[in-house]
């Protein structure tokens, strides 16, 4: 099993009754419009990420009914407390005309999202409308790892991902999802497109952001070191 940490974001949504009715799935006490804030989440893509990784589109559609009913947290960490939506809905999103730097077509994982609204979440749901929390990564466990070189599994072929061989992007496929863990607001997520996806009310989608183009060799280092020690304390490192 190669546990995954992908990256994610935001997007405003209107309560309409079938959301309301999903919602109260998972609700132990029927909630109304007025008592919840909703939003939501692109969780991930099959673009090649930073990592040079990226889930085919049948592992998103798996992903689909995985996530339903996962927390969102902070930062990946596994605490009651931190727990502050919850997805009641997730769905495929098809991009037409747009193709992915493995060559098929763009396609995307949307969960929906809820919380109920209190005093204490006042401040992160004006934070979530001001684009301040947007960025978002996932947190699942995939069964397969496959090269896309030699179609070898387990990363055992020798291939290093992000290397080109006879004119191929040497990146891993994500494949055969067993679960889907949770979702969690970050700073940085793999995935360049993820997270708060806005709607039309913020002027559509905002495009990633990219780090500082005049960011040194030993910055940039400085930075992944800093990274994996974090993901190492919290899981004991990221699976490669």
């Amino acid at each position: 099993m190669n546990e995954i940490l992908k990256a994610a974001s935001v997007e405003k949504q209107v309560i309409t009754d079938g959301d309301m009715a999903l919602i109260n799935v998972q609700a132990k006490t029927p909630l109304t419009p007025e008592q919840i804030y909703t939003f939501a989440v692109r969780l991930c893509d099959n673009q090649v990420d930073r990592d040079f990784e990226r889930f085919p589109r049948k592992s998103l559609e798996r992903l689909a009914e995985l996530f339903v009913g996962k927390s969102g947290i902070f930062d990946h960490c596994w605490t009651a407390a931190g727990q502050t939506a919850r997805l009641y809905k997730a769905e495929v999103v098809d991009e037409p005309g747009q193709k992915t730097k493995a060559g098929d077509a763009l396609s995307w994982l949307k969960g929906y999202a809820y919380m109920v609204r209190t005093e204490s979440n006042q401040d992160l749901i004006a934070e979530i409308e001001g684009g301040i929390k947007r960025e978002v990564s996932v947190g699942c466990s995939v069964s397969r790892v496959v090269c896309s070189i030699c179609g070898e599994e387990g990363l055992r072929c020798g291939h290093r991902k992000g290397e080109v061989y006879d004119g191929k992007l040497c990146f891993f496929s994500l494949d055969e999802p067993l679960d889907a863990y949770e979702w969690s607001f970050v700073a940085v997520p793999a995935q360049p497109a993820a997270g708060v996806v806005k709607s039309k009310r913020y002027g559509g989608q905002e495009e990633p952001q990219e780090p500082p183009a005049d960011a040194g060799e030993e910055d940039t280092l400085r930075m992944a070191q800093a990274m994996q020690e974090q993901e190492t304390l919290r899981y004991g490192g990221i699976a490669q």
